[in-house]
């Protein structure tokens, strides 16, 4: 009966193990937070939420309070989301839960040359306008994430994603937004939002999606704005 137990006891301890192995190579191949992982994002994203088609929009979800406070938060989204849709037509702007997904495709501002991580000109007066809309809400925690299509090697997307992804995160700190309200995650060339067998559904691929979300600040403010 001992060796049972014992027996047992070892297959679930392996079992645990397994999963958490499974756990970390899945953050490490999908999700590399960048240096600045505090405050809520870095808390959802740390606990593995957020995962499956698209993190990004995960990630946002799991940042909704819900009830009252949550019905303050989500008027206030929905105003800043019509700001930058207005200022950014070319942009995917969608309203998730509680917070906000902007996806920059190639043929939405925010572009890349062929393996290069450089942001352009234009891509720079696209961020600017981003900028100018998201510091009249400081309250906000924002998720920059980065995409390739599935051209060329996964080790190399998956470098060339993480690059992309902190030129944009980069500019936005020159640009004026605090480097504690960001966080910075990358997937090479996981979680398509197209097909790989074209050259218009690669093109969707390779995009740069920010997410925003309430923090700390937006949530104490909406639960004053609850009490009166």
């Amino acid at each position: 009966m001992k060796t049972r137990i014992l027996s047992i006891v070892t297959a679930l301890l392996l079992i645990v193990s397994c999963q958490s192995l499974q756990n970390t190579n899945k953050q490490q191949r999908g999700t590399a937070i960048g240096a600045a992982a505090g405050g809520i994002l870095g808390a959802i994203i740390g606990n593995n939420v957020g995962d499956g088609d698209n993190q990004t929009e995960g990630v946002v979800a799991g940042a909704a309070l819900g009830g009252v406070i949550g019905n303050v938060i989500g008027r206030r989204m929905d105003k800043q989301a019509q700001e930058i849709s207005q200022e950014i037509p070319g942009a995917q702007v969608e309203r998730v839960g509680e917070g906000i997904v902007v996806t920059f495709d190639e043929g939405s501002g925010v572009k890349f040359a062929t393996n290069q991580a450089s942001l352009n000109a234009s891509s720079k007066a696209t961020l600017d306008k981003l900028v100018n809309v998201m510091n009249d809400y400081p309250g906000t925690e924002i998720l920059v994430s980065g995409y390739t299509d599935s051209q060329g090697e996964a080790a190399y997307n998956m470098d060339l994603s993480k690059r992309r992804a902190f030129a944009v995160r980069d500019y936005l700190i020159t640009d004026g937004i605090a480097t504690d309200r960001m966080v910075v995650t990358y997937h090479g060339e996981e979680q398509p939002i197209a097909t790989n067998d074209t050259a218009e559904g690669r093109a969707q691929n390779r995009r740069v999606e920010v997410g925003i979300v309430a923090g700390e600040e937006m949530r104490r403010d909406a639960e004053q704005e609850v009490k009166g």
